[in-house]
């Protein structure tokens, strides 16, 4: 008999500001407890810097938008997609010392095994980052002082 998957969750939040801490902690509170020391930090870091993303430049919030969030294991990876009704695709932006924001995905790239920007099927876009499962060579060294 075939492994049955777990089921994705899923949440929608309207496209404001505050939604930013609410999806950090619904992702936070869903992640297993045994994986938290692991992966907890970087997947909080990835929710703030994606659903941030999805507020500012995939949604118009004078639309009631919603920006639509699936988490699920999958491969080796945890895996998260944060969607908004945008058209447009996001890229990674080489912004200069002086600017004060447009980092996101520069740190987005730098913490995910893997991510990808995907249209939606009926409207909007999708920003999929995995994280690994397996830990890395620096999780497994000790922290020297």
């Amino acid at each position: 008999m075939p492994k049955i998957p777990l089921v994705p969750v899923h949440w929608r939040f309207p496209a404001h500001p505050a939604s930013v801490r609410q999806a950090r902690h619904a992702v936070a509170k869903s992640l297993p407890d045994v994986l938290r020391p692991h992966l907890g930090d970087d997947l909080n870091l990835l929710t703030s810097e994606l659903v941030t993303n999805a507020i500012r430049h995939g949604a118009c919030r004078e639309d009631d938008d919603l920006i639509e969030l699936v988490l699920w294991p999958a491969d080796g990876h945890y895996w998260l997609a944060v969607s908004d009704p945008g058209t447009g695709k996001p890229e990674v932006a080489r912004a200069d010392k002086e600017s004060e924001s447009g980092r996101g995905l520069l740190l987005v790239d730098s913490l995910a095994a893997a991510w990808t920007v995907r249209p939606r099927p009926s409207r909007g876009t999708s920003v999929i980052a995995g994280l690994s499962l397996q830990p890395t060579l620096s999780d497994l060294l000790p922290i020297r002082a």
